[in-house]
């Protein structure tokens, strides 16, 4: 799983649900996906598919799933926003 996601496109990818998603209870969902943070602002969530990504203090992550299929429909969202105009 190493080297999977980029740190600069997770946050972009954070930032762009930040600005066009719409408010739900937990954060903001835009393209499948929902973004949030901790309190402190030191850990982002981005969650959608079955997957909860967890990214925090120096810039490592995690990823929850159960299944492979889940974390790529996730990884194919990331890349999707990541990637729009």
């Amino acid at each position: 799983m190493k080297n999977e996601l980029d740190n600069k496109q997770i946050l972009s990818v954070y930032e762009r649900i930040q600005q066009r998603g719409k408010q739900n209870d937990i954060g903001k969902h835009y393209e499948g996906v929902t973004a949030y943070s901790d309190i402190d602002g030191y850990t982002i969530y981005l969650e959608g598919s079955g997957v909860l990504l967890r990214f925090g203090f120096h810039n490592a992550y995690h990823l929850d799933y159960e299944h492979d299929k889940h974390k790529d429909d996730f990884l194919k969202k990331l890349y999707n926003i990541a990637n729009e105009e």
